[in-house]
């Protein structure tokens, strides 16, 4: 067969690098950091940091330690609240429901590390935040592991994290309830207390707003790593909805694709794919041509990856199809999933390829822009294919093509053609029970 990967020594080209867009001009933030039990001395550090972010990102931030800001009139004007550190019980009943009703509206929250020390008997914001402090031990270098790279809070890391922090231990683990974004590794550091389990970055909606929380930030060099600054400006953009994110609950995922190997795929067609381990990604290069997934044939299944165009490009994912090395197998056979910037409805971002069209109005909505990674669902069960983008539903098509069958068949991805750079990482899949006739 022919040569399928190209093994990448350079980074991806700057068009592609990811950098964060501009906030929209009005977008504002509040970062409330009131205390009630300890106070961090890197509160005032983590506010430069937000304002300096704030003008580099195009929004506008206020800081308070005023909880009389917390009313219906004054919580309007912004698009996210930040906790910075905050501990104990920082607002009265009154702020409390205020603050029920923002979020309901529509607001946004980020949680930064102490955050999660505040208002134990508020048991709306102990949901909002995820979960309770419990325990840390001592500053200390940790590993921290990487598991959603399509967020804009860690889309920039890569699998592996090192980081000095004051490391908590948290009362329960949030995985069931919201997004897990990354976890520590408590054999790297002592005094971890979680097990192999301990996620310590999350995001997550709730109560009709948009929640995200990290457990970095207690020192004051944090806010002058750029890495860090760049995770904090991320869950601030996801909070606001600057960025779309998929944040509901995952799990029982395997990976077919985890950036280190694609030795279960198969190029079928012209061109390829490079791999790029140190990014963990697959790049179209050339075509027209498909990647395909030739370790077995799927059935009843969700299948999730991160994609990114970098400009004006044209990929797919391809579902359904039989076992073949002429990608017009899948065309003939199969169905496409789209991923274009700009064509015909039906022949878009998340069109099932000339047959239908997405709900454009939510598409547009969950949409990230070329530069930003985004997040595909999509489901098959029997003849039902339903596709979701950054967590939001925005086509259900049914099979009823005689020629084509979606009970059965393979999945892969597609190199379109020359100048169309298309980026793919984190492919994974879990399987479902079939769908009832």
């Amino acid at each position: 067969m022919a040569a399928t990967l190209l093994l990448a020594a350079t980074a991806l080209p700057a068009a592609a690098s990811g950098e964060p867009r501009s906030s929209a001009p009005d977008d504002r933030v509040l970062v409330f950091s009131k205390t009630a039990g300890f106070r961090h001395d890197s509160i005032p550090d983590g506010i430069a940091a937000i304002k300096e972010l704030g003008a580099q990102g195009g929004f506008t931030v206020d800081a308070t330690e005023d909880a009389g800001a917390f009313t219906p009139g004054n919580l309007a004007r912004y698009d996210a609240v930040v906790f910075l550190s905050t501990t104990g019980d920082v607002l009265d009943a009154g702020q409390q429901s205020a603050f029920e009703r923002y979020i309901g509206a529509g607001g946004g929250y980020t949680g930064v590390h102490a955050a999660a020390d505040t208002e134990y008997d508020w048991s709306f914001y102990g949901g909002l935040v995820g979960a309770y402090f419990q325990s840390h031990p001592a500053i200390q270098q940790a590993t921290v592991a990487v598991e959603d790279r399509a967020h804009p809070a860690t889309s920039h890391l890569g699998p592996v994290w090192e980081r000095t922090d004051e490391w908590y231990n948290y009362r329960t683990n949030p995985r069931d309830r919201a997004h897990v974004l990354a976890t520590l590794d408590e054999s790297s550091y002592q005094g971890g207390t979680m097990g192999e389990d301990h996620p310590i970055a999350w995001c997550q909606t709730y109560g009709g707003g948009r929640a995200f929380y990290t457990g970095f930030g207690h020192t004051k060099e944090s806010y002058a790593d750029p890495a860090f600054r760049r995770h904090l400006l991320g869950g601030i953009r996801y909070a606001t909805g600057a960025a779309q994110a998929d944040c509901r609950p995952e799990r029982g995922y395997r990976p077919l694709f985890d950036g280190t190997s694609a030795e279960d795929w198969k190029q079928a067609g012209p061109g390829g794919f490079t791999l790029d381990t140190a990014s963990g990604t697959l790049t179209s290069t050339g075509g027209m041509g498909m990647l395909w997934y030739r370790a077995r044939e799927l059935g009843s299944y969700s299948i999730k990856l991160d994609w990114r165009l970098s400009g004006d490009d044209n990929s797919g994912v391809f579902v359904g199809f039989p076992a073949s090395d002429d990608p017009w197998s899948a065309v003939d056979h199969g169905y496409e999933i789209q991923i274009d910037a700009t064509d015909t409805p039906d022949r878009t971002t998340g069109a099932v390829y000339g047959f239908q069209s997405a709900d454009l109005a939510k598409r547009d909505g969950a949409l990230n822009p070329p530069g930003e990674w985004n997040t595909y669902e999509i489901r098959v069960q029997g003849e039902r294919l339903r596709v979701w983008l950054n967590g939001v539903p925005i086509n259900d098509f049914t099979n009823r093509d005689p020629a084509r069958s979606l009970r059965r068949g393979y999945v892969g991805i597609q190199n379109h053609g020359e100048g169309d750079e298309v980026s793919f990482r984190h492919i994974r899949i879990k399987d479902l029970p079939p769908r009832s006739p």
